[in-house]
């Protein structure tokens, strides 16, 4: 038998070993623990540019750093662009697969600061509405953008370069065989015959596009599809294209969009393609044929049109539309075309009730627009109640709207655009807000009367200076007619995948029409209230015309330019203007000054206008006196100002959002009063065809 007190002695001496064998390994382990320590840094007053650094403690190198900032790489320790007061985290993932997460928030301490950190949370709420994706929450389909190849271009540092031909020596890999990543491929040379490797950013099956001894100049601006592209690498199964943080990135199809869109399609079908029908008597209406002097009203038909144009052609057809190309490629313009097409009915249907539920006070002051409809057309059909919400609620976003997205948001980019062409003016932004202030002050103090004739006279000569500057642009690069077309026709059915698919390019398209036009936001319908007219139904046909101004001429314009130099391919990180004004310098140095005249002006045109429609929001709910619009004129070129010299960041997200939420309570209604619209247009029709319509005897004279 054993000595138990031995046994108990072994077993004591055993359990000290293992104590200090598990407290070793432990102390081991927690030294090569993750650790993140994070410095912050706000290093000025200005919004939106934090900066946060990561320190890794323990672990093994290297390591993976995921920020909730989609715009970091996730090889990068430090983080830009940080919004002061939000929170954030960073994942940090080592060599072995250990990972440590750290949440941080770096603190606000100016004004604007803190006040774009407050409103940062309704931008946010704001957002998730109008951008949510009803059909991906069901499950009906995947908003992953996927990627079946990736294309092998020119190095950077040779396309920014922009000074030599290159030619491609040889190819290091045969057609269709595999490549890893890091594998040299090609051989490229320049004239004076320095040469330069390519190798594969991928595992993947090589597809050659140029030929060895072919020239891929730097310099050509040509859109063939295989412009500065030699290659492809063609993977086995599509991957999922990632941000820079390595999110997937996600092609959505925004409720907004999808409201605005089936709002046009719908009184298209309704009112029986008023939009074709309709089109020829829009053109005589705004030529002044049926111009009445004696008619209820202040401004012409061509005016209400003109006002409408200018607050609607602005900088959403240039660097708007910049951006819907880059992202969905030249297939977008075919789509933004379709969807400007279908909100001509929408710009119908709005306008015609603006004017017909318009007032008229003893002074002969006007007015009108979907607060007046939504109230007394649904009050007549015994909605009174929904009828008096839905009024109060357009007019609210209105008077948000008109100073955000129609004025701080114009004046802001406008100051940018111009800065940088007249260098003098980079950081005086609150000096240049007083000019534009006073310069806007000068037309608005008059009232309708005044922005009318302002905008008769500016939109014309804006949007000739525009469309001469892209004719150049294109007639200069006008060999790639047919193959710009092809592209345009190819890209909407059959999309490149790194655009983001079919899905991607339609929607793309179909939300910067949607935004461009503002067709179904019924901020046209407080302008076309004005005119003279005793046929309130002929204003819907004047405002026909408008969204095929704005985005069938202004916005294709735009993109033609864009697909014919190339750029629509080769955007290397640049923003909406900036890729504009690139295409424009690329066939005449000194465009992109032509450009920055014709955004000052489209900027100022919108803001005319916009201030219009904010003031007669702002009469609905605060009363009719002349004392109060003073008070919000006064209000609102104080905006200019703010706009100009100060960076808003969410602020302005919120102000624009409130342009698109318009939709709501006036799309609503307008269904409501679809019969009406529909029984008022045919009664015009027939009036029209009958010859009982009043005609300017100036067209009878010249008709003799």
């Amino acid at each position: 038998m054993k000595n138990p007190i031995h046994f108990n002695k072994s077993r004591i001496l055993a359990l000290i070993f293992a104590f200090f064998y598990v407290f070793s390994f432990s102390q081991q382990v927690e030294t090569n623990a993750l650790e993140i320590d994070i410095e912050l840094i706000n290093p000025s007053n200005e919004i939106n540019n934090g900066i946060a650094k990561a320190k890794v403690i323990g672990g093994k190198a290297p390591y993976q750093y995921k920020w909730t900032n989609q715009s970091t790489p996730i090889n990068s320790a430090e983080s830009k662009g940080l919004i002061e007061g939000m929170p954030y985290s960073l994942t940090v993932t080592d060599a072995d697969g250990n990972k440590a997460t750290k949440e941080f928030e770096l603190k606000a301490k100016s004004i604007t600061e803190i006040f774009n950190s407050n409103v940062q949370p309704a931008v946010d709420i704001l957002g998730a509405i109008l951008f949510w994706d009803p059909f991906a929450s069901l499950g009906i389909y995947d908003p992953v953008v996927y990627s079946s190849y990736q294309n092998i271009n020119l190095p950077k540092e040779i396309i920014d370069e922009e000074t030599q031909k290159y030619y491609l020596k040889e190819w290091l890999v045969a057609s269709g065989e595999r490549v890893e990543k890091g594998q040299e491929i090609a051989i490229i040379e320049d004239e004076s015959g320095k040469e330069t490797l390519i190798s594969a950013k991928s595992n993947a099956t090589l597809k050659h596009l140029i030929k060895e001894g072919g020239l891929i100049s730097s310099e050509s601006k040509a859109i063939s599809t295989t412009a500065k592209k030699l290659g492809k690498l063609e993977f086995d199964q599509a991957r999922p294209i990632l941000h820079p943080n390595g999110d997937k990135k996600k092609s959505n199809i925004p409720f907004i969009v999808i409201w605005l869109i089936l709002g046009s399609i719908f009184f298209t079908l309704r009112l029986k393609f008023v939009n074709i029908r309709g089109f020829l008597h829009s053109i005589d209406l705004a030529k002044g044929k049926y111009d009445d002097p004696n008619a209820p009203g202040t401004i012409t038909h061509f005016q209400a049109m003109a006002t409408a144009v200018s607050a609607t052609v602005g900088l959403g057809n240039i660097a708007g539309v910049a951006v819907a190309i880059s992202l969905g490629g030249a297939g977008a313009t075919f789509w933004m075309f379709l969807a400007g097409f279908f909100g001509m009915s929408l710009k119908f249907a709005e306008c015609a009730m603006g004017v017909k539920y318009r007032f008229i006070d003893d002074d002969g002051r006007i007015f009108g627009g979907p607060m007046n409809y939504l109230r007394h057309g649904l009050e007549k059909r015994n909605l009174t109640k929904l009828g008096k919400f839905l009024a109060a609620f357009f007019a609210f976003l209105g008077i948000g709207a008109s100073f955000g997205g129609g004025n701080m948001l114009q004046s802001n980019q406008a100051f940018k655009i111009v800065s940088e062409q007249i260098p003098i003016l980079q950081g005086q932004g609150f000096w240049f807000g007083i000019g534009f202030a006073l310069l806007v002050g000068a037309v608005i103090i008059g009232g309708i009367k005044s922005i009318a004739k302002v905008t008769a006279k500016v939109v014309p000569i804006m949007a000739l200076l525009y469309i001469i500057g892209c004719l150049v642009v294109i007639g200069t690069n006008v060999q790639h007619l047919g193959t710009a077309f092809m592209a345009i026709v190819d890209g909407a059915f059959s999309a490149d995948a790194l655009k983001g698919g079919f899905i991607g390019v339609l929607i793309v398209g179909l939300q910067r029409a949607a935004f461009s036009s503002e067709a179904g936001v019924g901020s046209a319908a407080i302008a076309h209230s004005a005119s003279k007219t005793n046929h309130p139904i002929a204003d819907g046909f004047t405002a026909l015309v408008e969204p095929f101004i704005d985005t069938m001429v202004v916005c294709t314009m735009t993109a033609l330019v864009l697909i014919f130099t190339g750029m629509h391919e080769s955007s290397q990180g640049m923003g909406g203007v900036e890729l504009t004004a690139d295409a424009f310098g690329s066939v005449v140095s000194w465009f992109p000054v032509v450009l920055a005249i014709a955004v000052f002006l489209f900027a100022f045109s919108t803001m005319v206008s916009w201030s219009y429609y904010g003031m007669r929001s702002w009469t609905y709910l605060f009363g009719r006196s002349k004392k109060g619009e003073l008070v919000y004129k006064l209000m609102y070129l104080g905006f200019v100002v703010l706009g100009a010299s100060v960076s808003l960041g969410a602020v302005l997200s919120f102000a624009d959002m409130m342009i698109l939420a318009m939709s709501f309570p006036n799309i609503i209604g307008l269904y409501i009063l679809a019969p009406e619209i529909n029984a008022d247009m045919k009664s015009y029709w027939k009036k029209l065809k009958e010859g009982k319509l009043y005609i300017n005897p100036k067209f009878l004279k010249a008709k003799s």
